[in-house]
């Protein structure tokens, strides 16, 4: 009798259980998906490492395995040119190296250089078409746009020409010409943010006398700083792992970049097989600056994409 009155009670609970552990299940499949994706991101970066670590020769003896096949710096010594030939041939690797020091100034140089005067020109225009009014402004912009449709590959061979007949092959201002003066989206991305400037301030400034130089300076280009920092960052990145220009561009160890000067190592290694630990080394220490911008900007520049998707 006691059992009967406590079945209801008993179906309720367990009814209640049931529904909580089906609550729980789309979380424990959302982590599961988290879980998935890092580890997707980051296991070839350790497969990187891991390979950069080991013995060219030897890697090939046991290639499934999860650590360094008989742990060397080997790799990163042929890429700096620390090894000698016999200590390369050794390992199987290449007996060749890089000016790994001067292309690492030059894509510093050259990456900067854009970087700074891309952003620069780019956040004037954009707030010319967020804050100012002038006829035609709009349909200016709409126009302007279009340019991001168009794929870089068709300006190459047109940039490469003025380039040339500028005489500013094999030089750090004909790899970052092209690209210095604007890109369309750094335009678009600063212009949904400069939409958001209160335009009372910018009333008031002009009522006080303030030029446009004045308020674009001291008033608007403060409260966009966050997201200028951090679309500098991506460009920055962007263009660091650019390679089919600087290739075309560059003549010459004064000028070449890394990512050129890695596939001129790569092409280096007489023994038929590439030097993957090398290029492997080569790559990871290219990845030190980028590495360096995300760890110091991270946390900005995740906030500045927060708050665009809030927008």
């Amino acid at each position: 009798m006691s059992l009967i009155n406590h079945t209801p009670a008993m179906r309720r609970a367990n009814e209640s259980r049931f529904r909580t552990a089906l609550r729980g299940i789309p979380r424990v499949l959302g982590w599961t998906s988290i879980a998935v994706v890092i580890f997707g991101t980051l296991f070839p970066f350790y497969w990187m490492i891991r390979t950069a670590l080991s013995n060219n020769r030897a890697m090939f003896s046991d290639p499934l395995s999860l650590l360094a096949v008989d742990p060397t710096l080997g790799a990163i010594k042929r890429v700096l040119g620390l090894s000698s030939t016999a200590d390369a041939l050794a390992e199987g690797g290449s007996v060749g190296s890089i000016n790994f020091t001067q292309f690492l100034i030059n894509s510093l140089i050259v990456c900067t250089l854009i970087t700074v005067f891309q952003v620069m020109l780019s956040s004037m225009a954009a707030y010319a078409f967020a804050l100012l009014k002038w006829r035609g402004r709009d349909t200016v912009f709409a126009i302007f746009l279009v340019a991001l449709l168009v794929p870089g590959m068709f300006t190459l061979l047109p940039n490469f020409l003025l380039v040339r007949d500028l005489g500013l092959l094999d030089s750090y201002l004909g790899i970052a010409l092209p690209s210095m003066f604007f890109s369309p989206f750094v335009v678009f991305f600063l212009r949904q943010f400069f939409l958001g400037v209160n335009r009372q301030f910018i009333e008031a400034a002009t009522i006080d006398g303030a030029g446009q130089w004045r308020i674009f300076s001291r008033i608007a280009l403060p409260i966009v700083w966050p997201q200028i920092i951090t679309i500098s960052v991506l460009q920055f990145i962007f263009y660091w792992n650019d390679y089919l220009w600087p290739l075309l561009v560059a003549q010459s160890d004064n000028s070449t970049l890394l990512t050129v000067g890695l596939g001129i190592f790569r092409s280096q290694t007489p023994q038929g097989s590439p030097d993957w630990a090398g290029l492997m080394a080569g790559s990871v220490i290219a990845a030190i600056p980028v590495f360096i911008l995300i760890l110091v900007f991270g946390r900005r520049i995740v906030g500045s994409i927060q708050s665009s998707g809030v927008k």
